[in-house]
């Protein structure tokens, strides 16, 4: 039996391709909104971080209804460094909404996200996206995702999925690129056409597979999953079992709150059933990929398998002279706690504590994966060191092997020469290249730590115009020494406050990141070298006062503006004996030993 009152739906797309603007549109004409509501743009990306970034970093569950018909649809997140998140999601639908940019065409991620979904069997609905943009090619757009298809061997229905053509952003779309849509009413009736409806079964035992988890201060841990069959019920005995670990013994729990999800509101129901997205509290310990069932039917479902971190950084309690100054959270014990936090929900994060009691080396997908953790940990008040990004290597049949991604480069034209010869010296073997109109579009792979610090130089190389892409290939063998960083770095000699004196001295020696005024301590990096070699200057000094020579002369020096760097900059700059010092108010790089003696000597005898 199944339940045609409802249908559940993903939307999957790389990212920036509109996912999270379709997703506003649909609930404004599905009438989620009042007319005179006051909504914001991009409703969904909810985080801070979201928002600041216009990314999506987390899935998020909504729903919206057509006539009698109710669609759960879940905005999933475009990032490659996040596909943990939509591997897991995918489990709680029936079909999927592919979006592809009408002018890009299927990018890296398009190729990830989609080959998850057909794996599954899931039903596509492909929905070109952007028609309205002046440099769209609808037509070779629709070509390219046909070869997609063929290319991920989807099945003949997959390959006969229906094709849409839409405006995100106008909130239009329609059966053909010739033909400019009026809303949204296709769309909508193409997924109630198209997706298949959940199956239903009541009359069985309760069984629902826990595929995201969210947390409440006041409730704690809340589930969320689809019921895979039976009913569930406020207040109901149930059990916890999981099939990584059939043996243990299912633990018991009461139903605290049950919810359902209405528009963007999480809405309280006394009882949900089969096919339904449901969210529940009251089990302590509940953990992504556990199986919630009945009393008497314990029976855990297999949960799909996450693809392994490929980048590794070793998070540790801050121990610079300035630690403790800024964080509210500072010791070991608040790190652990936090990091063992975030695996609950982030399933593509894997925690190794050392055998030092204060390091902990977190494995991620890619940087942007580690540098989005970061981040919402220091705005929360966390204080702590990071290490330099590497790559996890694998021994596969004897041989040493390395990650590697697929890059795609949309460059101008003039530009192709110089991406070219960086990604020559990075290890990128060139795959294909095609034009686009005065636009070239290269194809790379390349070895992870190739793209270690590269995106500063591609936008560079590309005048800003560039854009790059990428996502994660697979293992194959070491290809050999890549050189990260070219130039050194600028150290300061003391502790103390920087002045414009001893800035205007060490401006020739590079480029500063520091200003006057600038708290600084001994081993702490204060700019880069125009040299190959790392340089210590005195940021501290002041100009010797005598009779011929007043201290307000130093208003006569003009200083270089400093160059502020990202978070993400950061990490890109480190070298592999510098740390990063994270703290909520401050990002400084540092030297990991400080002393300038112990410096030089360890540097001699390595």
């Amino acid at each position: 039996m199944k339940n045609e009152k409802l249908r559940n739906i993903a939307i999957i797309a790389h990212v920036d391709h509109g996912k999270t603007t379709l997703v506003d549109q649909m609930l404004r004409q599905s009438g989620v909104f009042r007319a005179n509501q006051a909504v914001v743009e991009r409703v969904m990306d909810s985080g801070e971080l979201e928002r600041e970034r216009g990314i999506t970093i987390l899935a998020k569950n909504t729903s919206v209804r057509w006539h009698d018909i109710k669609i759960n649809i879940i905005d999933t997140p475009g990032h490659a460094d996040f596909g943990g998140e939509v591997e897991r999601i995918l489990k709680m639908v029936n079909g999927v909404l592919l979006l592809v940019d009408a002018a890009e065409g299927p990018m890296p991620q398009t190729r990830f996200v989609l080959e998850k979904a057909l794996s599954l069997g899931h039903r596509v609905i492909v929905v070109v996206n952007k028609v309205d943009r002046p440099d769209a090619r609808s037509n070779e757009v629709v070509e390219e995702i046909l070869e997609l298809l063929l290319d991920l061997n989807a099945t003949d229905e997959q390959l006969d999925s229906p094709m849409l053509f839409c405006s995100a952003r106008r909130g239009t779309a329609s059966y053909s690129p010739e033909k400019e849509g009026e809303d949204l009413t296709p769309l909508f009736e193409t997924i109630v056409g198209y997706i298949n409806a959940p199956e239903a079964p009541v009359e069985e035992p309760l069984q629902m597979l826990v595929s995201a988890i969210d947390y409440n201060d006041y409730v704690g841990r809340i589930a969320i999953g689809r019921i895979e069959r039976g009913t569930i019920r406020q207040g109901q005995e149930v059990v916890v079992c999981d099939w990584r670990d059939r043996e243990a013994q299912p633990r018991r729990f009461k139903v605290v709150s049950l919810y359902e999800f209405e528009g963007l509101e999480r809405v309280t129901v006394p009882e949900s059933s089969a096919g339904s997205i449901a969210a529940l509290s009251g089990i302590e310990g509940i953990e992504i990929g556990n199986t919630i069932c009945a009393v008497d039917a314990p029976e855990p479902l297999p949960f799909m398998h996450i693809s392994e971190p490929t980048l590794e950084m070793t998070f540790s309690v801050n121990d610079s002279p300035f630690a403790g100054q800024d964080g509210k959270y500072v010791t070991s014990r608040n790190l652990r706690d936090r990091l063992m936090r975030e695996l609950l929900k982030d399933l593509a994060l894997r925690v190794t504590e050392l055998e030092q009691t204060d390091s902990y080396n977190v494995a991620g997908r890619g940087e942007m994966h580690l540098a989005i953790l970061i981040e919402t940990m220091r705005r929360e008040g966390y204080e702590f060191q990071v290490s330099t990004p590497r790559v996890l290597y694998k021994d596969i049949d004897g041989k040493r092997c390395e990650p590697v991604e697929r890059m795609v480069a949309d460059v101008p034209e003039g530009c192709v020469g110089a991406v070219l010869e960086k990604m020559g010296a990075r290890r990128g073997e060139l795959i294909s290249i095609n034009s686009a109109g005065s636009r070239m579009r290269l194809e790379f792979r390349i070895p992870s730590r190739g793209l270690f610090g590269y995106r500063n130089d591609f936008l560079t190389d590309t005048r800003g115009r560039g854009v790059m892409s990428s996502v994660f290939d697979g293992y194959f063998p070491v290809s050999g020494e890549i050189v990260r960083r070219q130039s050194g770095s600028l150290i300061a000699f003391e502790t103390g406050e920087a002045v414009t004196y001893g800035l205007y001295n060490a401006q020739e020696r590079g480029q500063l990141f520091i200003g006057p005024g600038t708290p600084v301590y001994a081993g702490m990096v204060v700019g880069v070298s125009s040299r190959g070699e790392d340089i210590t200057v005195n940021v501290c000094k002041k100009k010797q006062l005598t009779n011929m020579r007043a201290s307000g002369s130093d208003e006569a020096l003009r200083l270089i503006p400093p160059r502020i760097m990202s978070l993400e900059q950061c990490l890109e700059f480190l070298a592999d004996d510098e740390l990063l010092e994270v703290t909520p108010k401050n990002l400084r790089i540092r030297k990991r030993i400080l002393d300038h003696g112990r410096r030089m000597r360890a540097k001699a005898n390595a």
